[in-house]
């Protein structure tokens, strides 16, 4: 499946600004493991002296930012586990600054972050491969708002490319 088969009713309306920046021409599997080569690649291309440099005060460090991706992802697929399950349980939202402010990111190589972006994104890559079509259209309450289950495999990659534009437009 691919992105344009999502339906309006399968996300909250803010993550539109987020889904219209996926490639519609790879699959929900292939974008998957795509984008994170196409991240992964594009950082390391960023000069080292950006790494931690902020924009602005307050604002998260290239480093910050990437750790926010991982957990996010985390989130995300977990979300997604527990729908295609059919756990009819709303799940919560998270405060991503108190995910943010709680990490070590900046005391971190970035060689060994974006290791451990490869790694939770092969485990998500896994979790999708093992849904069946009946558990990816499936939908559960996350954050106040219904979402479905290959929404959510979307909403990774999708996030992780808003924050790649976020990277173009104001750290380099």
């Amino acid at each position: 499946m691919k992105v344009k088969e999502l339906s309006s009713d399968e996300y909250a309306p803010y993550c539109e600004t987020y889904l219209i920046n996926v490639d519609d021409t790879y699959t929900l599997t292939e974008w998957l493991e795509v984008s994170v080569h196409e991240f992964i690649h594009f950082v390391q291309d960023i000069p080292m002296d950006k790494h931690g440099y902020r924009y602005a005060e307050g604002k998260w460090t290239i480093k910050e930012i990437i750790q926010h991706i991982i957990d996010t992802e985390r989130i995300f697929a977990y979300r997604a586990l527990r729908i295609s399950r059919n756990d009819k349980t709303p799940l919560p939202g998270f405060d991503e600054s108190d995910y943010a402010n709680n990490t070590d990111a900046e005391n971190r190589g970035l060689q060994d972050i974006l290791t451990e972006l490869a790694l939770v994104r092969q485990s998500s890559m896994m979790l999708f491969k093992s849904f069946s079509q009946e558990q990816l259209l499936r939908k559960g309450e996350a954050s106040g708002h219904q979402v479905s289950v290959r929404a959510l495999g979307f909403l990774i990659t999708a996030h992780q490319k808003h924050h790649m534009k976020v990277f173009k437009e104001r750290y380099l």
